[in-house]
């Protein structure tokens, strides 16, 4: 089976909001192994809206759009959902008495006719219950297509995927099953990746394909097996996997969208009750923001000290006037003096620091722009790798992040 997803609005083409509804759709639906043929993102206009439905059906399977379903003017989709249709609009009494409930229960104010219209749908349209908003879903067949429109506030819109929609294909549609493993690298780039595993992946079963997703400093590996035999998806996987392990095991950190870098290592410093902190410079923070938007990280993580400025680095850390003019700010000396302090002034067992010309300019150092060093303080002591990113800023800083969390994970594991 075959979808495509659609959202309406004016405020998605011009950049004012993020289209995030798509993603989760496309997420759900792959789940129960329908694939997502191409995503669209069209105006707020009755002609573009009836045009595109129309191009749509009999094309895909399944069409799910969102947004439009508001009670202002603007928002048009249920009209025009219900001219494609050639119906008319009629008041659903429980959506009614919802709303009713919701505006004048929850909200303590009277009800007013735009609110009372959230209840009009298409007379033959299939009424998906919004228990967490007010606008109905709509689910709609015309050919061998079935329309289905949504909210496009995304909290209603997850409601009604979990609890209607996704139940519905179930148990309406036969689907294959579709099986995705992925696999998290570090360290290694793209096309070196592609070298070391080119053997293995001009081997893989037919039914097996392989995507490579590269984001600064790592490569996520997606195997994905589409069949209808889910045991032998699995299976099929799982002996893969087994056999990629033979040959980077030396860059696999993890497996899973879910099983970023941060929450690897936080897994590992719960585990063997291991303490972290940070002195961060050039990256400004960010390294401890990652670190702390893992649940739980308050069991390892002590803090951070964000020594922008050379005075803070002085005052707060304590390192001594003398080594920043003798080495300058961005260099070895100074990142390992930072991941000392830090280490000892948070008592922690490990501490990252970095320390870096991030650029546009070089500050107050001589070293070229993209330069950054990271310390690493161990209960055995600290030592310091130098790095150059090259350019925009956002790269440097991006790929200092990451590379910091990759060294001390790689220094853990190693001592364990």
């Amino acid at each position: 089976m075959r979808a495509t997803i659609v959202t309406v609005g004016d405020e998605i083409l011009i950049g004012q909001i993020v289209d995030t509804n798509s993603s989760f759709i496309a997420k759900s639906l792959d789940k129960i192994g329908i694939g997502v043929h191409e995503m669209l993102s069209i105006t707020d206009d009755r002609k573009h809206i009836l045009n595109t439905l129309s191009s749509l059906q009999d094309k895909v399977d399944v069409v799910i759009v969102t947004g439009g379903l508001g009670p202002t003017k603007d928002d048009i989709t249920k009209k025009t959902f219900c001219d494609y249709f050639e119906d008319t609009l009629v008041v659903d009494e429980k959506v009614l008495a919802h709303v009713t409930q919701l505006i004048e229960g929850f909200f303590k104010r009277p009800i007013t006719q735009i609110n009372k219209d959230q209840a009009l749908v298409p007379s033959r349209c299939e009424v998906l219950f919004n228990q967490v908003g007010t606008a109905p879903g709509m689910w709609m067949e015309k050919g061998n297509t079935v329309f289905v429109s949504l909210p496009g506030v995304p909290f209603e819109m997850k409601h009604l995927i979990e609890n209607a929609v996704i139940p519905t294909l179930i148990s309406r549609f036969d689907r294959p099953y579709i099986v995705h493993k992925t696999i998290l690298t570090y360290g290694v780039g793209e096309s070196l990746l592609a070298e070391r595993i080119e053997s293995w992946e001009d081997e893989l079963p037919e039914y097996i394909k392989l995507a490579y997703l590269p984001s600064p400093g790592r490569v996520r590996l997606r195997l994905s097996a589409r069949g209808t035999d889910e045991n032998q998806l699995h299976e099929g996987i799982r002996e893969q996997v087994e056999k990629l392990q033979l040959i980077i095991s030396d860059c696999i950190v993890g497996y899973d969208d879910g099983e970023t870098l941060e929450v690897v290592l936080g897994k590992l410093l719960a585990a063997k009750k291991i303490t972290l902190a940070t002195a961060e410079s050039c990256t400004g923070g960010k390294i401890a923001s990652l670190i702390t938007s893992v649940p739980g990280s308050s069991a390892y993580f002590k803090g951070s000290v964000v020594s922008y400025a050379t005075e803070v680095k002085e005052t707060i850390l304590g390192i001594s006037p003398e080594v920043i003019r003798e080495h300058s700010v961005v260099s070895a000396a100074v990142a390992e003096a930072m991941a000392s302090q830090v280490q000892k002034i948070l008592n922690t067992d490990y501490a990252i620091a970095t320390t870096g010309n991030a650029g546009p300019d070089k500050g107050e150092s001589e070293a070229e722009v993209g330069t950054v060093f990271i310390g690493i303080a161990t209960p055995d002591g600290v030592f310091s790798e130098e790095f150059n990113f090259g350019q925009p800023r956002e790269k440097v800083i991006d790929r200092a992040v990451i590379k910091g969390l990759e060294i001390i994970y790689k220094e853990i594991t190693k001592n364990l």
